[in-house]
């Protein structure tokens, strides 16, 4: 199981395999610093190694904030090489929760701004609650979305939907971002937490090995074409036909019981 750092904490529900990812320096509303950066790359890398851990959620401590993005008062102190150093931490930050192969959902309240927003995008479901506002105003303050928010932002909205809301750097409150895709849930004010932490649980109700699979074939086949996305499809089903898994799934159904997954 991960160790807990100073800005991340790691923490298990029960033994169904529901992990929580918090993002914990909520004096800074989790702006991400380079050393909050590393400790979610350190968090995510261990994370995925876990054969236990079956969903994750990433979550916050910070009362007013899911998070708020890159930690502009350390980036005012950096020279143009230690922002050039620091750009391989702050990538695998991003990459991380991105490249996390089971499900992954984002609990969203109050802020989710530019690096904040894009950790809620590299997840595959995001829970919103009333008071969420979110956006990438990074063309604001003379850059751009850098934590993958330039192609996944256009890959859940569409790319002109995506080009406004960048361009303008404005930012969506949530009822407006559930229209417009930009989260997938808007939940009662300081539920976030607890919807998506039941949402996960149905979730990891169902096959380890299924799950992951089907993350797969759905990360890879996205933007294929029709005949290669079902080609990738076929041989995320193949890692899943002949496991344990399948067998005990199709047993448990014929003997009308909840599956034992291994």
């Amino acid at each position: 199981m991960p160790v807990e750092s100073e800005f991340v904490a790691v923490r298990r529900h029960g033994d169904d395999g529901v992990v929580e990812l918090v993002l914990d320096r909520p004096k800074a509303m989790n702006a991400v610093s380079t050393e909050m950066a590393r400790a979610i790359g350190a968090a995510c890398a261990s994370l995925a190694a876990d054969a236990s851990a079956r969903v994750v959620v990433l979550t916050s401590t910070a009362e007013r904030a899911f998070c708020v993005g890159a930690d502009l008062k350390e980036r005012n102190s950096l020279s143009d090489a230690e922002l050039l150093r620091q750009r391989p931490t702050t990538r695998g930050a991003y990459g991380g929760v991105l490249d996390l192969p089971m499900p992954t959902i984002a609990a969203v309240h109050g802020f989710a701004l530019g690096g904040g927003f894009e950790l809620a995008l590299a997840c595959d479901v995001i829970v919103a609650d009333e008071t969420a506002v979110v956006g990438l105003p990074e063309v604001s303050v003379g850059v751009i979305p850098g934590g993958g928010g330039t192609q996944l932002l256009p890959r859940r909205v569409g790319a002109a939907r995506a080009a406004e809301l960048i361009f303008t750097a404005r930012r969506v409150e949530a009822a407006e971002a559930l229209d417009l895709g930009l989260v997938d849930s808007v939940v009662a004010a300081g539920s976030d937490r607890a919807e998506a932490l039941a949402l996960a649980g149905r979730m990891a109700a169902n096959s380890p090995i299924g799950l992951r699979a089907a993350k797969r074939a759905l990360r890879l086949g996205h933007g294929m074409d029709l005949t290669a996305g079902l080609e990738i499809e076929d041989a995320a089903w193949r890692t899943v036909a002949f496991s344990g898994d399948r067998a005990e799934g199709v047993a448990a159904f014929n003997e009308k019981r909840k599956p034992r997954w291994t």
